[in-house]
């Protein structure tokens, strides 16, 4: 029976990827080293179908940047040889797409319940929110914040011990539907705090003194979307108007800066902003709860993959912000607490100056509303997997993540007052 179930969840696990056409299709890293090779760039982009990984979009490749991006398989070689031709510094980071997708699920055994360790759909996801809330009442409360354009429920987890006047922190995964690591760290933030409590002094406190607001998926529809049609897929899934294209970039859709920068204005692009500010039923949802929040609400945190960076604001602008200080060292120091389990190594600072600007961000918004200590993660890895991190990669991941959280967690609660 044992051996069934496990069948049966590997076959529903991997049914749409081998349905997929992803065979065959590659990554390619590029590092143009002038103006002329960034155009080639902007002519693969407007030519070749490719989907790019790292940065989100054609229009933010500069000179010396590292540029990565999916090709598909009919097209590969022609990219190859023209990458050649040219004299451009690449090479392949994934040679056959499909095999990856495979590879991701590498854990030796499969079954169709939850598990911290492995990646969960959405139907999983959101049935261990309810059964994590019923059997850790006095420490975990389940609420809707809103419904996603197909008419999901969003489910907004309060974790902390009751008391009166705390403050908060919120914590958010999966913007970006394909981010697949993302989701699974919060649902792991989630196991520790319930599972340390009472046992762990540290975490005890935080829980004592502190709530987490955790929204384990923001963009629920895209991710679902992953798991059935396309496991590329990055933006929401709402209709535009006047356009055969589908979804906003939910990260570019928010009221900071929006759409000047970083974001397009087309609808069929990876980075459109939406025809306005916190057009996307999610992004209304994630402001409205934030904004009736903001007395207690003191830190936010976002979580996206991948990269290995830990920024903070501001991203639609170059313009530093008023807490900079502050807040480069929370990064800095934050960033050794994630070297000091595996080794992994982040960089920090600016969103705008550390990779590139990119306006209507969640972290810049929070910022904007008076929320201080805002921050976003980019988790593993830098490019090998990007974002088809293997199974075995989520333990480690989440386990160092954890541990740049609890320091901004600490030094939050030690600055409250």
């Amino acid at each position: 029976m044992w051996g069934l179930l496990v069948l049966i969840g590997a076959a529903s696990v991997s049914a749409h990827l081998q349905d997929l056409a992803f065979d065959g299709q590659k990554v390619f890293r590029v590092i143009p080293q002038n103006d002329e090779q960034v155009e080639l760039i902007n002519f693969l982009a407007s030519n070749m179908q490719v989907d790019f990984w790292q940065p989100d979009s054609a229009m933010l490749v500069r000179p010396k940047m590292e540029v990565d991006f999916r090709v598909e398989a009919g097209k590969s070689f022609e990219v190859e040889d023209l990458l050649k031709e040219s004299g451009v510094e690449y090479r392949v980071l994934i040679d056959n797409l499909q095999a990856a997708l495979d590879a991701q699920f590498d854990s030796k055994t499969r079954t169709t319940k939850h598990s911290y360790d492995k990646y969960n759909n959405w139907e999983t996801i959101a049935a261990w929110t309810a059964d994590i809330a019923a059997q850790n009442p006095d420490l975990v409360s389940r609420s809707v914040i809103g419904k996603t354009y197909e008419g999901r429920s969003i489910y907004l987890l309060k974790l902390g011990k009751s008391g009166p006047n705390k403050k908060a922190i919120f914590l958010d995964c999966g913007f970006h539907a394909r981010e697949w690591i993302s989701p699974a760290f919060c649902q792991w933030f989630v196991k520790e705090a319930v599972e340390s409590y009472g046992k762990d002094t540290a975490t005890t406190k935080l829980l004592n003194r502190l709530d987490f607001y955790v929204l384990p998926v923001v963009n629920i529809d895209g991710y679902v979307y992953t798991w059935t049609n396309d496991r590329m897929w990055r933006k929401t899934r709402s209709k535009n108007a006047e356009s055969h294209c589908i979804g906003t970039d939910p990260n570019r859709n928010l009221n900071a800066g929006w759409c000047s920068t970083g974001a397009s204005k087309n609808p069929c692009d990876p980075t459109y902003c939406g025809p306005a500010p916190e057009s996307e039923k999610e992004i209304k949802a994630l402001t409205d709860f934030i904004r009736k929040n903001l007395s207690t609400i003191k830190a936010y945190l976002t979580i996206h993959s991948y990269s290995q960076l830990l920024l903070f604001p501001y991203s639609y602008t170059y313009k530093l912000p008023a807490d900079y200080d502050e807040l480069n060292s929370i990064a800095g120091a934050a960033s050794k607490e994630v070297a000091s389990l595996y080794k992994t190594k982040y960089k920090y600072g600016p969103g705008a100056k550390t990779i590139y600007p990119a306006a209507g961000g969640s972290d810049d918004w929070a910022y904007d509303q008076g929320i201080k200590y805002s921050f976003t993660f980019e988790l593993r890895d830098t490019g090998r997997y990007g974002f088809l991190l293997p199974e075995s990669q989520i333990k480690p991941t989440c386990e160092e993540t954890l541990l740049a959280v609890k320091y901004i967690a600490n030094y939050v609660l030690e600055h409250l007052y």
